[in-house]
């Protein structure tokens, strides 16, 4: 994976994005990540080619190989179970867990509605991919305010743009 530039953002942030870069070098069949707001906005991703231009560039095999893709797949995963939790009474969804043959998809709450996905390759441990989840959600979820769930957004944002030129 290449490191997204972490130039001008906040410590908070540049935090935030070492620990999505650990996430994935660390754990084995890692394919991409995505953080997510609760509003189904892509704020952080493990693929620095998030953009039309670099995904045609670069076929991967996933969700066309994108963490948008990921990220709007992940935001309807999400979407339903908590509509699913409600109607069944029981109470917040803490994790989603997809078992496919080849590959997995992992969706855990981090904190006000946003979301982390991962997407897994067949060969993954579910167990050890959720358990890294759960310590991303643990050091992220108290520092993702709104403040800097907008310093992210604008920054994915510059970033698209930039790599549109």
């Amino acid at each position: 994976m290449t490191a997204p530039s972490t130039y001008g953002l906040s410590s908070e942030a540049r935090n935030l994005h070492w620990l999505l870069t650990n996430l994935v070098e660390e754990v084995p069949g890692i394919q991409s990540v995505a953080v997510v707001s609760s509003d189904g906005l892509l704020l952080l991703s493990s693929d620095p080619g998030h953009t039309r231009k670099s995904r045609q560039a670069r076929p991967v095999r996933g969700p066309r190989g994108s963490s948008a893709d990921l990220a709007t797949i992940v935001s309807g995963i999400g979407s339903l179970t908590v509509g699913a939790a409600k109607l069944m009474q029981f109470g917040c969804v803490k994790h989603t867990m997809i078992a496919m043959e080849e590959g997995s998809l992992f969706v855990m709450s981090i904190s006000d509605g946003s979301l982390l996905g991962v997407h897994g390759s067949a060969e993954c441990d579910m167990s050890v991919v959720a358990y890294h989840m759960a310590l991303f959600v643990g050091r992220a979820g108290h520092v993702l305010t709104p403040e800097l769930r907008s310093e992210l957004r604008k920054s994915l944002e510059a970033e698209s743009a930039g790599s549109a030129r």
